[in-house]
């Protein structure tokens, strides 16, 4: 057989070779293609599930390129004081506000406070004669309660026996204004007369109505009076008895490195305050003594009670005393005419003119170093927010407020920055804080004997 001749078995096994490398060729593009279906479907899915995932945006940093606004000094200095005291008035307007909402209990604690101050070294006195603290504060409290019962029930009988004698004089006053309005320079007429006094009665009357239609106000304040007064007994007695231990309580409550500031600034208010009520009640006794004594040289009715009534009214600064004087001047001239009334007056004037020129520079000015400006504004404050009795408790607390704002000026030196101010802190040196405290308590041990 020839080379070039081809045997069927070779035949057979070149087609069967093509047939194989053609399923092969299929294959390999079948498979081509699903790969490229897998590619695509991946590719989709993967855009899906870019389009669905949330993810938070990138936010790239760099330097920051913030500074200070170029202002001049003084603003600069003026804004900061500016937001520091807008903060400090809403701070005390937010306490006053406060405050008002327990007015029948604050007050009474107040003037608790001023009766402590005076009557504290009576406590001193009875614990250094081996008298137990608080029998001797429960003795105090009710000697003065004795004491101001008996002096109101001797007031009392004496206005009762003269209020007939009184009402006599009253009536024969009012005819001789009735005669003097008839022959004097008005030359009113009868029925001029009795259109004025009808007029005057049927203001009585309205008044009287209006009290009686106020009835439950009426008795409200004097429910609020008696529950005052209930305070102001048993605050008086915690504060003598346990007063160390209250103030110990409150400095607690500042932070530790306040603690020491805090407990010599509220021992330097304390003296202050005791200083201050004890020279107003020198003033007060002075003011009722003089008055009285003038009353009695004129033979004026009602001395006690005029008496009583100036001291009371001394208690108001400035002008509390001139302003009960006045009543001794009402009764002069009731009881003994104008002439009397007019010299009980120069009486009245010449005992004011004493204190403001003697006692209140003498006393005042050594106790309790407050301006006389400053009294004025600190009473017409005191007047504006709580009336009479803001008016009563305003200076002391001007005098306080002078007194620990002047010790804790010795802390700092002038030009002084906060850093060097911290570190001479006498907190930070428990030997300097404790020398500090025993120092002040000898202070004001000294002060009380």
């Amino acid at each position: 057989m020839k080379r070039g001749e081809d045997s069927p078995e070779s035949e057979a096994q070149e087609e069967a070779e093509a047939k194989d490398a053609e399923a092969a060729a299929e294959q390999e593009a079948e498979a081509r293609l699903r790969a490229r279906l897998v590619q695509q479907l991946s590719h989709q899915w993967e855009q899906v599930r870019e389009v669905r995932r949330q993810e938070e945006p990138v936010i790239e940093t760099g330097p920051s390129n913030f500074s200070r606004a170029q202002v001049p000094w003084a603003y600069d200095l003026a804004a900061a004081w500016a937001w520091r005291f807008i903060v400090i008035a809403a701070a005390l307007l937010m306490i006053l506000w406060t405050l008002k909402f327990f007015v029948v209990l604050v007050f009474p604690v107040v003037i608790a406070l001023f009766i402590s101050a005076l009557a504290a070294p009576l406590v001193a006195l009875m614990e250094r004669l081996y008298v137990p603290r608080k029998l001797a504060a429960f003795l105090v409290v009710l000697g003065g309660v004795a004491a101001v019962a008996l002096l109101l029930t001797f007031v009392g009988q004496q206005v009762a026996s003269s209020i007939d004698e009184l009402s006599g004089k009253v009536s024969d006053g009012l005819g001789e204004i009735r005669d003097w309005l008839q022959t004097g320079p008005l030359h009113a007429s009868d029925s001029q007369i009795d259109t004025w006094i009808g007029q005057s009665q049927d203001y009585v009357e309205t008044q009287g109505k209006d009290l009686a239609n106020n009835a439950t106000e009426l008795g409200s304040a004097l429910g609020h009076i008696v529950a005052g007064i209930f305070i102001i007994l048993f605050s008086t007695y915690f504060f003598l008895a346990d007063g160390h231990r209250i103030w110990a309580w409150v400095v607690r409550i500042f932070p530790r490195a306040a603690r020491s500031r805090a407990d010599s600034s509220g021992r330097v208010a304390w003296v202050s305050l005791t200083q201050f009520v004890r020279a107003t009640v020198l003033v007060a006794g002075t003011d009722a003594i003089g008055i009285m004594i003038a009353a009695l040289v004129l033979h004026v009715p009602l001395v006690s009670a005029i008496g009583v009534i100036v001291f009371l009214g001394a208690f108001i600064p400035l002008v509390g005393a001139f302003l009960s004087g006045t009543v001794a001047v009402l009764v002069a001239l009731v009881a003994q005419g104008p002439v009397v009334a007019l010299l009980m007056l120069a009486g009245v004037v010449l005992v004011q003119q004493i204190e403001a020129h003697v006692l209140q520079p003498f006393l005042m000015g050594r106790f309790v170093s407050v301006h006389p400006l400053g009294v004025i504004l600190s009473i017409a404050a005191g007047a504006i927010v709580a009336g009479i009795i803001g008016a009563l408790v305003a200076v002391p607390l001007a005098a306080a407020l002078n007194a620990v704002v002047q010790h804790l000026a010795t802390y700092t030196d002038v030009g002084e920055s906060g850093e060097e101010a911290a570190a001479d802190d006498p907190a930070a040196d428990p030997v300097l804080a404790a020398e500090s405290q025993a120092a002040q308590r000898e202070a004001e041990s000294e002060e009380q004997s």
